[in-house]
């Protein structure tokens, strides 16, 4: 599962499987093989996990400098027509 069908996993789709493949190693009973390929899948899925929450950061960030600057601006307006 990679490229495009890997983007239109949402969070916490890729977080509750990232969930599952953590338990099925941490279980053990698996061969070398089956381990690797969840390994690869653990990856895969914290990738994307990753770029929801930098997603989620960088638009709190943007919501937070855009609120500051409206309050610099008010604050700017506020001593304005005082002499």
């Amino acid at each position: 599962m990679t490229g495009k069908v890997e983007e239109a996993l949402g969070y916490e789709q890729a977080r509750d499987e990232l969930i599952e493949v953590v338990r099925r190693l941490e279980a053990g009973g698996t061969t070398l093989e089956e381990s690797l390929a969840l390994w690869e899948r653990g990856e895969e899925l914290a990738k994307v996990c990753r770029r929801w929450l930098e997603g989620a950061r960088a638009r709190l960030d943007a919501a937070l400098a855009e609120e500051a600057e409206a309050e610099a601006e008010q604050g700017d307006g506020a001593g304005e027509g005082r002499s």
